[in-house]
């Protein structure tokens, strides 16, 4: 009982220094991108032909923040996914490691393409439909938080979701999940998008059938990839098994 009670301990103990160095990691990159905010926000806005306007100093702070937090986020996004792969690595086998260790340059891509897919795209489309709404009918006028928090709930969650394809071929590697199991579940999944899209966007039909139908087009994408993973798999483990019948 001691010696289980020492190990998880243990665990506790390292699984608390690899939180610590990434939230170190987060608050560099955090205090480093702050001093960038000026000409980020710049290029932000750079194609928005009306002024932003604040209503008090806090709301200043809360955008240099926004923005400063989102980059922080991307940067620190690898150094996590290393600290947990150091934390789990005693645990996997060294197929495991070795798979594990290659997927984490492509978070870092899939969350910066997630991010420019939202920003570049999902983006202006709801920004000038909403936009076309109000014409000739409400003089629009836009706070610096309104307008960053809108852009920040249109990019940022696509961030996270463009994850999902990585994350389905990793499991499908080492063994958690198979395609048939996607295909099983695509009805809730697709209930799930659904709900998240309907959370992310403002409240009307056609922002949200703009960020519906990317994410089940993600979600296809994911079952293709794994299907691929998977049939890769098996080729390995056939090519395995027959050089051993052979020396039986």
């Amino acid at each position: 009982m001691k010696s289980q009670e020492l190990r998880f301990v243990t665990h506790l103990g390292e699984l608390r220094k690899r939180l610590i160095i990434t939230l170190v990691a987060f608050i560099i990159f955090l205090c480093g991108s702050f001093l960038y905010v000026p000409r980020i926000y710049e290029w932000l806005i750079r194609d928005f032909e009306r002024d932003l306007v604040v209503l008090g100093p806090s709301e200043i702070l809360w955008v240099y923040f926004s923005i400063s937090g989102v980059i922080a986020i991307a940067l620190t996004i690898p150094i996590a996914a290393y600290q947990t792969w150091i934390f789990v690595k005693p645990a996997l086998t060294d197929k495991e490691r070795k798979t594990t260790l290659v997927y984490i340059p492509g978070l870092f891509t899939m969350f910066i393409t997630g991010l420019s897919f939202g920003y570049f795209i999902v983006y202006p489309m709801v920004l000038n439909f909403l936009l076309a709404l109000s014409k000739g009918q409400f003089e629009a006028m836009f706070t610096a938080e309104k307008y960053f928090k809108f852009m920040m709930n249109l990019t940022l969650p696509f961030g996270f979701l463009f994850e999902i394809p990585l994350v389905v071929m990793f499991l499908t590697s080492i063994g958690v999940i198979n395609p048939t199991l996607l295909s099983k579940a695509r009805k809730m999944s697709y209930f799930l998008l659904t709900l998240v899209a309907i959370f992310i966007t403002p409240p009307d039909i056609m922002s949200d059938i703009l960020v519906i139908l990317p994410l089940f087009v993600l979600y296809e994408c994911s079952v293709l990839l794994s299907k691929f993973v998977y049939r890769k798999n098996q080729k390995k483990q056939s090519a395995t098994i027959i050089p051993m019948k052979k020396a039986a």
